[in-house]
């Protein structure tokens, strides 16, 4: 076992917003060494940005933007931060994070707890330059117009990331879901397209997992009226599926990991069907192995991300899902990412 995996492992075993903390103090602390060269198959181009390969760390697990360094050496195609808001808040009460080990998910109702835009921002100025950078925004508990939390996280970090993710899906802020109705869509998406004023930075839309086929279809439809760049396909659920067989299933908060991967996978094949190749898309939620990556890219997806797989596998996970995802493109005749995402539609 690596020394990472064996780390991972041994962070399972305390309180999972501890370990959450630890594994971040580590990544800023350790001075690991650079990953190898990928495989030259992996590159892949996703809404103008170019990638090494299409395997991403999700949102979550660097809130604030701390660990970045340490972050850009795991081997990831492209690292995303945040959720930040405009305003420090604290997050909703603990406990809130909890491990769901005999499902291999995770349930969490954080509540975007962060140091706020000011503190991120000044992280990002010094990040690293050898990682695709993504800024994941989020929108205060409290605010009254959250579409303008958005719109001010977007011209804060101008020129500081190389895309910005509008985050429109936790379950964990009031309100914030009602995001992804047209009306609201339009109004929230048409302000930021107006706030962009030329800045080529690439613009993505992060949907939740439960929504209908129709309610997918609207929001590709609206994406592409307001120009945004991507959908990242997609955030945790409500659901809880009938599986579940950890004691902690009937918490609150969003559901991710192994339990998410078929509506996930759902929702994936409902914007790809509606999009139609016009609209890269991102697929998120249950991507725990190089097989599943490659499911999710035969179903439509430009690139994957990942994040609560770590918490079971490690970080070496991620040499693991690139080593298996490019066999298993050679083994079917692709010679690129892209050509077996294409492949599907």
């Amino acid at each position: 076992m690596a020394l990472s995996d064996l780390g991972a492992a041994l962070l399972r075993r305390i309180d999972p917003e501890l370990a959450h903390g630890l594994a971040i103090r580590a990544l800023q602390a350790i001075p690991l060494p650079a990953p190898p060269a990928d495989d030259p198959i992996l590159r892949t181009r996703v809404a103008g940005l170019d990638l090494p390969n299409p395997v991403g760390l999700a949102a979550g697990l660097d809130k604030n933007g701390e660990a970045l360094r340490g972050l850009a050496r795991l081997g990831f195609g492209f690292v995303e931060c945040g959720s930040v808001t405009p305003l420090p808040q604290a997050g909703n009460p603990k406990p809130r994070l909890f491990r769901l080990s005999e499902d291999r998910g995770v349930i969490n109702r954080m509540g975007f707890n962060n140091l706020g835009l000011e503190a991120f921002a000044a992280r990002l100025s010094d990040r690293p330059r050898n990682v695709i950078v993504g800024a994941n925004l989020g929108a205060n508990k409290d605010t009254e117009d959250k579409a303008a939390d958005y719109v001010a996280g977007l011209i804060r970090l101008r020129g500081l990331s190389d895309y910005v993710t509008v985050n429109v899906s936790s379950p964990n802020t009031p309100g914030l879901r009602a995001l992804q109705g047209r009306a609201a869509l339009d109004d929230l998406l048409g302000r930021l397209n107006e706030a962009r004023a030329g800045d080529p930075t690439p613009v993505f839309l992060k949907v939740a997992p439960d929504l209908t086929a129709d309610e997918v279809a609207l929001i590709v439809e609206a994406s592409l009226d307001h120009r945004i760049d991507a959908l990242i396909v997609s955030n945790t659920t409500l659901d809880r599926p009938d599986s579940l067989r950890s004691p902690h299933r009937a918490e609150a908060g969003g559901l991710s990991g192994a339990p998410l991967k078929a509506r996930a996978m759902e929702a994936l094949r409902a914007a790809a069907a509606a999009g139609g190749g016009r609209l890269p898309l991102i697929a998120v939620g249950g991507v725990d192995s190089g097989a599943e990556a490659y499911a999710r890219i035969r179903a439509g997806a430009a690139a994957v991300q990942l994040y609560s797989a770590l918490i079971y596998e490690g970080p070496g996970l991620v040499a693991r899902i690139k080593r298996d995802l490019a066999d298993l493109l050679r083994a079917d005749g692709f010679s690129t990412v892209s050509e077996a995402a294409l492949a599907a539609r």
